[in-house]
């Protein structure tokens, strides 16, 4: 391959080949994964909890669902899925073993065993055959993975006619100056707090910067709709600090 056939994406605010991204991501999350629950009390102080509840209250869990909830991480989607939805079942799918291993861990996934599977796979090539769930959620995910729209395809791939796609992601304000007072939070305390509570800056140093990287809400829902969604809709949640989107497989 030629230098000029080289694909590149971005890494935070770096420039990286396209095939280094993945392995980068899965270095981030493994150092964070014992200590990823926490972490997201401590930076959002526990806001992170409503906007999953949110998430659930919009998507309106049914008995006898199949979820596949991609970068699941340690399982808060999927719990908070289950436990509205009876007789459902939920696969919790992120390329980091390590963080499947801190959720198996939780209470809450052994009470809900029965219903849990837990795999290990990437989100722009799902191992699961076409038309198989009726619901896909990625909370906190979407930013980190190399290729989006190929991730949205695959999302539109394995849900069923009907099925509905949920992301919940760090997004951008609508006022300049409410941003600017974001960004300088999370800039210079949320890397700080990653070392206290983590022992790892680096990490959180990257993730601010993904957040900053990623599409603003508009931008976004044409992308989902270039995907084959229909019905694309968003809400903003604590201003735009993050955002839910929403949209059908029809």
């Amino acid at each position: 391959m030629t230098e000029s056939d080289t694909r590149t994406t971005h890494f935070g605010f770096k420039t990286v080949e396209e095939d280094q991204k993945a392995g980068m991501v899965h270095g981030v999350f493994t150092r964070v994964a014992n200590r990823y629950d926490i972490m997201n009390d401590v930076m959002s102080a526990g806001i992170h909890r409503l906007w999953k509840d949110a998430m659930m209250d919009w998507l309106a869990p049914r008995p006898g669902q199949k979820l596949l909830d991609v970068a699941g991480g340690t399982g808060d989607v999927s719990f908070r899925f289950l436990k509205r939805a009876p007789g459902a079942a939920a696969t919790v799918l992120d390329m980091t073993e390590s963080m499947l291993v801190e959720g198996r861990k939780r209470a809450e996934a052994e009470s809900l065993a029965e219903q849990l599977s837990w795999v290990a796979g990437d989100a722009m090539a799902l191992p699961f055959q076409d038309n198989t769930f009726d619901v896909y959620t990625i909370s906190f995910g979407i930013r980190n993975v190399t290729r989006i729209q190929d991730a949205l395809s695959e999302a539109y791939r394995v849900l069923k006619p009907g099925g509905r796609l949920m992301v919940l992601e760090f997004s951008q304000l609508p006022n300049p100056a409410l941003q600017w007072a974001y960004d300088r939070y999370s800039f210079n305390v949320i890397p700080a707090m990653g070392q206290i509570v983590a022992g790892d800056r680096d990490s959180y140093q990257y993730l601010v910067e993904s957040i900053r990287r990623f599409p603003d809400q508009e931008t976004f829902a044409g992308m989902i709709r270039a995907a084959g969604f229909e019905q694309v809709k968003y809400r903003n949640l604590t201003m735009g600090v993050a955002a839910l989107h929403s949209g059908w497989k029809i």
